[in-house]
């Protein structure tokens, strides 16, 4: 039984640093950010209002985000003014519900990121240190500070991570995740095979299904809710998921673009050589007959990639697809931060 020293230490801690430090980084894109340019922020912005008639398919049904900044917009709308008088009301509100919203859930998804580093051996300092760099991707700037839902399905990704590497005791971790992923993305069906093979240990497959049967029910309950609403057919969100694979051959030209190769390399930005340089500082130290640093790595993060690759296929948005990656990417980080003396020969 966990002691509440040790879930200060675990969960709060590393929850509150990266709140901190995201509240930092996406202020500057919840407050410049031109709209005008961007139809999935209007479109969750319209959400939170309780409008759905001219919110596209693609996002319709992604209420919790929306939901949960409509509830905090309530009473901030009421003392707004007086603080940011220079601000017109209405939609300023709601923005900086969705601020607050998305900041507290990516920090989430953060601790998750560090509670798994630390179960593969990495060290608490340098898990920190991976999570903070990993915060600092414009991406993750980008998920924070604008009225998105990106910032839920990188909660899901770091829950269902965790609860892998946990074993049993993470059980609440993927049976959360079970129970969100349906309404957090739609593409959250990719990542239900991963969940149900590398998480069997955690949760048994029976209370998987349970779990992802009550997801379902609510992600049902939803579609008829909104339809009924805006009297659309129910066959429009197929034919929606459908189209998705058009954007298979545009993103494997893109991906081996000049542009799109950069836009890769940028996901994590300059940390991403880190990892690579790791292996090669490895093999030149000729530490090929010891133990690797990356021996605790292995099918469940290759599986986690292979998930996100086909996010990113789909979708066709290469680096805030690939951004999914976070959750493995920060334990190859903090283990490289842990034993840097090693690679180094220090």
């Amino acid at each position: 039984m966990p002691t509440l020293g040790n879930w200060l230490r675990h969960w709060l801690l590393p929850w509150l640093l990266a709140v901190g430090t995201l509240a930092n980084l996406a202020y500057p894109m919840y407050v410049h950010f031109d709209f005008s340019h961007s139809p999935d922020t209007r479109s969750y912005l319209h959400m939170a209002a309780c409008r759905f008639d001219s919110i596209r398919v693609t996002h319709r049904y992604r209420v919790l985000v929306p939901a949960a900044a409509a509830v905090v917009a309530s009473p901030i709308a009421k003392i707004y003014g007086r603080i940011w008088p220079q601000r017109p009301a209405g939609l300023w509100p709601r923005r900086f519900a969705f601020y607050l919203v998305n900041c507290f859930l990516l920090a989430a998804a953060g601790a998750c990121w560090f509670n798994a580093a630390r179960l593969t051996g990495a060290s608490a300092e340098a898990a920190i240190l991976a999570m903070l760099a990993l915060l600092t991707s414009r991406w993750a700037e980008y998920a924070a500070g604008l009225p998105l839902t990106d910032s839920l399905y990188l909660l899901v990704f770091g829950l269902g991570y965790y609860a892998v590497r946990r074993g049993p005791n993470g059980s609440w971790a993927l049976a959360a995740a079970l129970l969100m992923g349906p309404l957090a993305k739609e593409s959250f069906v990719f990542l239900l095979p991963w969940l149900f093979w590398f998480g069997h240990k955690t949760l048994s497959w029976p209370k998987q299904l349970l779990a992802i049967a009550v997801g379902m029910v609510a992600l049902l309950a939803v579609h008829h809710l909104v339809d009924s609403r805006i009297a659309a057919p129910a066959t429009q969100s197929v034919s929606n998921a459908v189209a998705h694979f058009g954007n298979i051959t545009y993103s494997l030209g893109r991906a081996a673009s000049p542009k799109g190769i950069g836009e890769l390399l940028s996901i994590f930005g300059l940390f991403t050589l880190i990892v690579p340089i790791a292996l090669w500082l490895e093999k030149r130290n000729n530490q090929a007959a010891s133990i690797s640093i990356y021996a605790s790595l292995g099918w469940a993060e290759v599986g986690l990639l292979a998930v996100v690759a086909v996010h990113m296929l789909l979708s066709g948005d290469l680096g805030r697809m690939g951004y999914l990656a976070a959750p493995a990417f920060c334990s190859a980080l903090a283990l490289a931060f842990t034993y840097w003396r090693r690679l180094l020969r220090v």
